[in-house]
């Protein structure tokens, strides 16, 4: 179904944890890329850089990373805290939630700490997407940077949306930025900050029905001078 409003996709879009092999055209990529190119930041910075793979590349860096897999299980140390540390009650019960919806889908034990450990590494071959985009920020930026790459990021989740494709942002590829930026021969100020995986959403895979729960908008929001 065609996307023809920002609020169809944001309702439809969610993280994509198994794809279809089906191929991608460059011209679908590049029409995504050029529209989140117009994402807004503070003083027109546009501190993103990125770098898309397919085909033979992609599946070169995968084999690279699961060799590396063997040595780190759970990668290298990321350049940038994922999450705080002390995160908050709310938050941390938000984070436990949406790993339990998801093991709990796959009919994964807690104590079953191997198949666990088979779903995280599905992540380092973008969970069998066709593409992969990696972004990039340089070195030098500070907080408000990095909400603007936000911006860019959602806007690639959103374009992807709205051209049939469906995505999942991962951070995780964060873990090993070091053989990412050799393969890509990123410059040396700038920091991976997530990989993308892009392509048909395998509808057939149970992970794919999972949809992790939003606040309630009291929760989030507070409202004044309004009269109804």
């Amino acid at each position: 179904m065609d996307i023809v409003k920002v609020s169809d996709a944001l309702d439809q879009r969610k993280s994509c944890r198994s794809f279809l092999s089906k191929k991608i055209s460059k011209r679908i990529i590049k029409k995504i890329i050029e529209g989140a190119i117009n994402s807004p930041s503070g003083g027109n910075l546009q501190p993103w850089k990125v770098y898309i793979l397919s085909g033979d590349p992609l599946k070169k860096l995968i084999s690279n990373v699961n060799k590396e897999l063997i040595k780190y299980p759970k990668g290298y140390t990321t350049e940038y805290k994922i999450y705080p540390d002390n995160l908050p009650d709310l938050y941390m019960k938000r984070r436990y939630k949406c790993g339990e919806d998801l093991y709990s889908l796959l009919q994964i034990k807690r104590e079953d700490k191997e198949n666990r450990r088979k779903q995280f590494k599905k992540n380092f071959n973008f969970f069998g997407a066709p593409v992969g985009i990696f972004v990039f920020i340089n070195r030098c930026m500070g907080y408000p940077q990095w909400s603007d790459l936000g911006m860019f990021v959602q806007s690639i989740l959103l374009l992807a949306k709205e051209n049939n494709l469906d995505t999942c942002a991962q951070e995780s590829w964060a873990a090993f930025h070091k053989l990412v930026q050799q393969k890509v021969n990123a410059p040396k100020e700038y920091m991976l900050f997530c990989g993308i995986a892009t392509g048909y959403m395998d509808k057939s895979n149970v992970i794919n029905k999972l949809k992790t729960e939003r606040a309630k908008i009291e929760e989030v929001a507070e409202f004044f001078g309004f009269e109804n």
